[in-house]
């Protein structure tokens, strides 16, 4: 049974699919049109032609496998079909604590409510969470950081607009180091005067991080803000070529009819998804489950 959280979170996105593949999920005879529809409904909800058409061809496979003819009985196999999809491509690496999050996205991704919310997950389970404000080229990302630092109550490092973003970072992993913290998760800038510039400083940040961790373990994520649709592809592709990637955080998606993009990305860049953001509070977010996913989306 999905959890409530993604039930109403994925609404848009169940009536957006469901209500599509109804048309198709009928108890007549299975056709090639009918995967056709299939194919075009996916299609439609932003899981794009390459991977729409993986599910496609899986489907048609497992229904002749097992000599399925009512449409009606695809359903749960269109279930079964995506969770095996994704739970493959989702093969998450374990977070073992202390551990450093370095954040990466897009301004407007999400990217430092994500940020918020993490921290507050991990605050309420009783770790030692500290924040660090590296995005030091808009005083606007500095502000709303520390602001939720103290709504959650817990340290931040920051400094002047116009500082050295890695600058930040090494102070912070000071910092946590002295306090012997379990988590501590840096923001960054997600635009700068052009793509070269922004990569190069996040790859002095990670470099320095690296280098001082220590016993940190250190992980990056990229938020991708699910209202996008298909541009969190190119989103998360521009990062990837650019640093490496341990997994990704899907922000708003209660707020869209585009959830389906979930699929294409785990589908083409094997990243797992760490969490979804499943609403405006702090505590909506989920951590991804494939099955609840597919639960949430498909379920009658």
């Amino acid at each position: 049974m999905a959890d409530n959280n993604y039930k109403n979170a994925l609404r848009a996105t169940k009536l957006s699919i469901f209500d599509k593949l109804k048309n198709v999920f009928t108890g007549s005879d299975i056709t090639d049109e009918s995967y056709e529809e299939i194919l075009e409904t996916l299609i439609l909800c932003d899981v794009g032609v390459e991977c729409a058409q993986k599910i496609t061809d899986e489907l048609q496979k497992k229904a002749q496998e097992k000599k399925i003819t009512k449409s009606d009985m695809l359903t749960g196999l269109l279930k079964e079909t995506l969770v095996e999809l994704l739970d493959k491509d989702n093969t998450k690496n374990e977070i073992k604590l202390p551990v450093i999050f370095l954040s990466v996205g897009v301004n407007g991704s999400g990217k430092t409510t994500s940020i918020a919310k993490i921290a507050n997950k991990y605050k309420k389970e009783g770790k030692n969470v500290m924040l660090a404000a590296a995005d030091t080229f808009r005083a606007a990302a500095v502000e709303q950081l520390d602001i939720w630092a103290k709504r959650i109550d817990v340290p931040i490092v920051k400094s002047s607009t116009g500082s050295d973003p890695a600058a930040v970072a090494y102070d912070a992993l000071t910092s946590a180091t002295a306090r012997k913290s379990d988590l501590l998760i840096v923001d960054t800038a997600g635009r700068l005067s052009n793509k070269v510039n922004l990569m190069a400083e996040l790859a002095k940040i990670y470099g320095v991080l690296e280098k001082g961790k220590n016993d940190f373990n250190l992980y990056t994520f990229i938020t991708v803000d699910a209202t996008s649709g298909l541009n969190a592809l190119s989103q998360v592709e521009a990062f990837a070529n650019s640093c490496k990637l341990d997994g990704i955080v899907i922000s708003k998606i209660d707020g869209s009819s585009k959830g389906g993009i979930i699929i294409p990305i785990l589908m083409k860049y094997k990243l797992p998804i760490w969490f979804v953001g499943t609403g405006e509070k702090l505590d909506d977010l989920n951590e991804f489950n494939a099955e609840e996913y597919v639960e949430a989306m498909l379920d009658d």
